[in-house]
């Protein structure tokens, strides 16, 4: 491939060479060669757009060194990143107990607690934006609200990101979403607002509301009856050797003796083994919304 003259020829040349890569990683190179790029330019600014590509072809790479060194940093710090591996299980029942080490499942039950608070916040934040912008958009405040508010949706984008590659392990991008070259900042606003990925934004941030519900409900139910039945035992020995039951007007035994000891048994094994579950769903959560996240935030409109 013949060398750029320009930098919206490199840029174009570096989109084709990551064009298989993750679209994450794309948008990363993409921000920072653009980023170099335009600053060089702006330091040489007699220089001129050829010489200078010329010149940083020599020290920066051409696009398609560029694109090598991307995929590979991106192999090492992902190596870097990623927790230890859980040790490989040979059995059905052995891979099934064998989450109780997988650090990324706990990392995901904690975003299925934490999800109802960002749900809210985002619901929240795009509901109140949009309705003040339309309340406000016959005026020229209300104009520049709603520019602001569009360029906040954009900023909140890339700190859900973050948050869903360390708690879910899905890779998102760690630059903002890269802008197409444009002359003027009006047409970089033009471009916010054309942008698919911005309104893909907005329909994550409202269907949070819903799925943080949804989240927090399955794994605090899962995990307060797992725990409950899981401490039946001790529960019994505390209110000597029987397993009662209060009602409002005053408790009674329902279990004790022999039998008492079988049903404890019996209700600590299944919270336990439903302790395990909560876990294996809550990596099972971990794929299914890092793969909304990304198509989303990322992906939306390609």
């Amino acid at each position: 491939m013949s060398l750029p003259t320009t930098i919206n020829q490199y840029l174009d040349q570096l989109r084709s060479e990551l064009s298989a890569a993750d679209p994450a990683l794309l948008q990363d190179a993409l921000y920072d060669a653009e980023e170099y790029l335009r600053s060089e330019l702006a330091a040489h600014p007699r220089e001129g757009e050829e010489a200078l590509i010329a010149r940083i072809a020599s020290t920066y790479g051409r696009p398609a060194e560029v694109a090598d060194i991307y995929r590979d940093t991106e192999v090492t710090v992902s190596r870097a990143l990623r927790p230890p591996p859980p040790k490989p299980r040979e059995s059905s029942l052995g891979r099934f107990f064998g989450v109780v080490s997988d650090p990324r499942a706990y990392a995901a039950l904690l975003y299925m607690l934490l999800s109802v608070l960002t749900g809210v916040f985002y619901f929240t934040w795009a509901s109140a934006g949009l309705a003040l912008s339309l309340g406000l958009s016959l005026t020229i405040i209300g104009v520049a609200f709603f520019i602001l508010f569009m360029a906040t949706v954009r900023v909140l984008s890339l700190v859900e990101g973050r948050i869903v590659e360390v708690m879910l392990g899905e890779r998102m991008p760690r630059r903002p979403a890269y802008p197409a070259p444009s002359n003027g900042i009006l047409e970089r606003i033009g471009q916010l607002f054309t942008d698919p990925r911005t309104w893909g934004t907005l329909i994550y941030q409202v269907l949070m509301l819903p799925l943080g519900i949804i989240y927090f409900t399955v794994a605090a139910s899962l995990l307060a009856v797992g725990v409950t039945l899981a401490a039946v035992p001790l529960l019994t020995v505390f209110s000597g050797g029987h397993i009662v039951f209060g009602p409002m007007s005053g408790e009674f035994t329902l279990w004790s003796g022999a039998m008492g000891i079988v049903v404890s048994a019996v209700s600590s094994a299944f919270g336990i083994l439903l302790l395990f579950v909560t876990l294996h769903l809550a990596r099972g959560v971990a794929h299914v919304h890092g793969a909304i996240a990304k198509h989303l935030l990322v992906k939306w409109g390609e």
